[in-house]
Parts: structure tokens; sequence; C-alpha cells
């Protein structure tokens, strides 16, 4: 933890004394400051992009450019988002769907994706102008599919260098570390040794490594097992990201899974966890899919299909799925999300479409709908295959941050998860005011100083004298989703203001494409 950020922000709630004018004044607001500390009301003074002062008792006011009543608010820092999706970027890059969300801060390349070459695409982003603030992560599975395809295999010696080449050239760009999705290809082909010869690059440079584990159903003790080992191995902060427990065979292991953490953590290690507060993921189609169905790309499928030996085992491997994993034994938990070639089938479910067809609705159905889907350009879904209690279990650990996998999106563009849009207003409302899972000042922290030391973001994520300027205000009684899995599209209540590097973002809840948001290179 930043000790010094810490000390500072203590010495403020007692008094800071720079002259005025301010640029922007919020008075009369109630202070959680990020740390976990009690609440206290305070005037927040930001002149540029810098916290000037912050004093219990009122600021100096005259000469200021702009002075704003937030009594019966909450002043809180902006909320960093350390798992986000961020393929939209260059065509949404003003971020609304994350500002009005009190985020000011983004991670995106999670699950090993994201882009290659790095500098391109930062200063791409950064020549457009962004809303928020972006950091990128640089992904495994996108540089294994640059040197190996969609093979496999092990790489040899020579592919490797080569792939810790790439890992080293992204950091030196501006990366903040590496992820993984080894539950995604062509992730899921490679082993243990070669996650940690590219993660120790990342660490050699102060990175971080984050994962998408290669199991978060019926293998998710040996998936969080084989992380820890990559992280002891190669020697770094490791991020169980969007840690869950899927599938009802395995409901409940989030009890043995954090003590693995703790055990790590206690050893000397650094484990950490981001989380979504939902019950249903969501993913390609294609996780329901054996990985080695898919070796060689869609025309090896193809191909495999034809075989009918190997089809049946096609069709085994998908049952198999839908019934322990991310299908939860019923095709109507699996429900479509983005459909290119099939709009009409956004929002309804694997058991709908089985209605359509006039089919039964049985698993190996399923199975078959799933290949047709793939066959015809794939889709996204989300899964309703998570439990409530696993989810506020992993919620009340005190490493765990919390973040959205979720998308950019604007109003009307498929039949997004929830997430998308109310993540952290969701955890405000109803696991905080709602529930009593957290108290406000640990959400708060949990959504601002933790996924800032998760990252190594040291101006970032606390309240204090000589902070970036990044502030949500919000109202700790109407602070809420609107977001559904019926109707998704719909931006959440009471976030009144979001201030990005000392500029009005989201003013008194009217979103302004004030593009004062900065490309972060580590």
């Amino acid at each position: 933890m930043r000790i010094g950020y810490l000390l500072a922000g203590l010495a403020l709630a007692v008094c800071a004394c720079d002259p005025a004018p301010y640029d922007i004044v919020l008075v009369g607001g109630t202070v959680i400051d990020g740390t976990g500390s009690d609440r206290f009301r305070a005037d927040v003074a930001i002149r540029g992009d810098r916290i000037l002062a912050m004093s219990r008792s009122d600021v100096e006011r005259a000469g200021a450019v702009r002075v704003i009543d937030v009594t019966g608010k909450i002043v809180a820092p902006g909320f960093i988002d350390i798992h986000s999706h961020l393929d939209p970027l260059l065509r949404l890059p003003e971020g609304e769907s994350k500002a009005r969300q009190g985020v000011t801060t983004v991670v995106g390349g999670p699950d090993g994706g994201g882009p290659w070459p790095m500098k391109a695409y930062l200063d791409s982003a950064a020549s457009l102008g962004v809303g928020i603030n972006v950091a990128m992560l640089v992904g495994h599975n996108t540089i294994r599919r640059q040197v190996l395809g969609m093979e496999d295999r092990a790489p040899t010696a020579a592919e490797l260098t080569e792939m810790q080449g790439m890992v080293r050239q992204a950091i030196a760009e501006g990366a903040w570390g590496l992820s993984t999705g080894l539950k995604y290809l062509p992730g899921a082909f490679s082993d243990v040794d070669e996650v940690v010869a590219l993660a120790e690059v990342a660490g050699e440079a102060g990175g971080i490594y984050t994962s998408h584990l290669r199991e978060e159903g019926l293998g998710l003790l040996a998936a969080v097992s084989e992380a820890i080992e990559i992280g002891r191995r190669a020697d770094l902060t490791i991020v169980l990201t969007h840690h869950k427990v899927v599938g009802e065979p395995t409901w409940g292991a989030s009890e043995r899974t954090l003590a693995m953490v703790d055990s790590a953590n206690a050893a000397g290690q650094k484990i950490r966890i981001d989380q979504y507060p939902y019950t249903a993921s969501y993913t390609g189609i294609g996780i329901l899919m054996p990985p080695w169905a898919m070796a060689g790309g869609n025309e090896a499928f193809f191909e495999r299909l034809d075989q009918p030996m190997l089809r049946d085992s096609i069709v085994d491997g998908i049952v198999f799925n839908l019934v322990n994993d991310r299908g939860g034994n019923d095709l109507s938990r699996v429900q479509f999300a983005l459909v290119s070639w099939m709009p009409e089938l956004e929002g309804r479910t694997l058991r709908d479409w089985a209605d359509m067809r006039g089919l039964p609705p049985t698993m190996e159905t399923g199975a078959e709908l799933v290949i047709e889907a793939i066959r015809r350009g794939g889709a996204s879904a989300i899964y309703h295959v998570m439990d409530e209690a696993d989810v506020e279990a992993i919620m009340r650990h005190p490493m765990t941050a919390i973040a959205s996998d979720g998308r950019l999106v604007q109003p009307g563009e498929g039949h997004p998860h929830p997430r998308w849009y109310g993540t952290f207003p969701r955890v405000l409302g109803e696991y905080v005011r709602d529930k009593g899972v957290l108290t406000l000042e640990d959400a708060v922290r949990k959504m601002t100083s933790l996924p800032a030391d998760h990252m190594g973001m040291l101006e970032r994520g606390i309240l204090s004298r000589g902070m970036i300027a990044d502030i949500v205000v919000f109202d700790p009684e109407t602070v809420a989703d609107r977001s559904t899995f019926e109707d998704p599209h719909q931006y959440p209540a009471g976030i009144d203001f979001v201030i990005i590097n000392g500029v009005v973002a989201v003013d008194n809840g009217v979103f302004d494409d004030a593009r004062a948001g900065r490309i972060l290179r580590r």
C-alpha cells in the first residue's frame, strides 16, 4: 500500500491552504478518500489537473472559476476499471458508457487479447483524444497467434524468444503488463512453462500479470493453483481476473480459492483479485466448444465436423460444457447478446432458438445449435451460471477490486451484458446500500486505491493533495444500476459529477464529450 499517500490524506483531513483562485471547488460534500478510512466533510479544490486543497473547513472560493455545491453527496476518487474491453475505443473514444458509471481510468487488453503493435494503437488513440484515461496490457493470445497461429503445440526455442521479444517491446511502448486468456484459443494450447517465460519478461520491467484462468468450473482449483505457480516462478503480481465460480457442480468453491489466495499471500506472493458483481458471465459462444476441436482455426474445425467420429466427440464435448460449465444444464441459461447473422436472436436464449425451430430443448439440440452458430460466423452470449453466495464471498475478500469486464458501448448496439453500463453503481446501490455486503468506504476502496495498487498507478485512486484530479460525486441514496438483462441499454442513476484530469466530464448527470482523458503509458 502506498503509505506516503495515506499519510498525506490524513494530513489533508485537517487542512490544506493553497491560495485561490482555483479552477473548481467542490463544497459541502462528504469525502471518502479511497483508503478505506472513515468519511469526513471537506471542501475539495482543483487547479489544472491536480487536487490542490482539501479541508474540513471552508476552502477559499473567491475568484474560483467554478464552485459546485455537492452537499449531501459523496466525493470520491474516480473509479479505476482494471478489466475493460476496449475493442471499440477508436470508434467510441469518448468513453461515455464508462464515464457515466464514475469510471475515470480503464485498463484494456485483458483475457490475452488486445492490440498489436502497442505503440501504433496507443498513438492512434492519443491522436483521436479519449474521454477517459486508458492503460493497456499486452495479450498472450495476441502474441501467440502472431507467432504460432492456431497451432496446438509448444513453441520452439526460437519462437519463444520471439514471443518474449514482443512482450518486451509492448512493455517498452507503454503496456502495464501481460494478460492471458488460458480458457480461450490459442492460449489454451500453452503450458505453464511458456506462460512463465513471458510473465518473467513483464515482471522484469515491473509489470503485472492478469489471468483469465484456464478453467472456472470443474477445473477451477487446479487453474487457481496454476496461476499462483506462475506468479511464484515469474516473481510478479498476479491478478485472478473476473474471479468467479462457474456451473452448479462447482458452486461454493470460492471458499477454497480464497483460502489459496490467502495462503500464497502469507507465503510472500502478491496474489490479487478483481470481480464483476453479477451471477452471469459474457463471452463468445465458442466457450462451449472443446478447445481441441478448434485447433488450426475454423477451416480445420469444419473438416472435423465432416468426420462422423470426430463430430460425435465434438457434440459430446459441447454437451459436457452445457451440463457442467457455461450452459448451467439448462438451455435457457444461455442468452444471446450479439448475433450479426440473426439479430432477432439477441436477448433470446438457446431454448428460445430450439423452440423457434420446433426442436426438443435437450443438451444435444443445444450442441447442434452451437455448431450452427459457429458455422454462421459465431455469436456472443450471456451465461447465467454463477451463484450469488460465491459472488458475495469473493466481493468481501480484502484483495478483491471491482472491475466490469465490460466493453465500451453505446445505446442500440446488440444486447449487452448489464455490466457494460452498471457495474460500479450496482455495487454502491445493491451491495452497499441494499444488502450491506460492503461498507461504502470499503466499496470505494475496492474501486479506487485497491485497483490502483494492483496496477502500480501512483497518482490515482486516492483523494489527497497533489494527486491527479480524477473525482466522482455520487448520491449514496439514489446511486443504482438501471441496465438489466432484459433491457440493458440504460445508463445508471445517481452519478452526478465526474471529473477527469481536472475537467468535468459528467456535469450534474449530463455527459460532456470533453476528451479530457489521457493515454497512460507505463
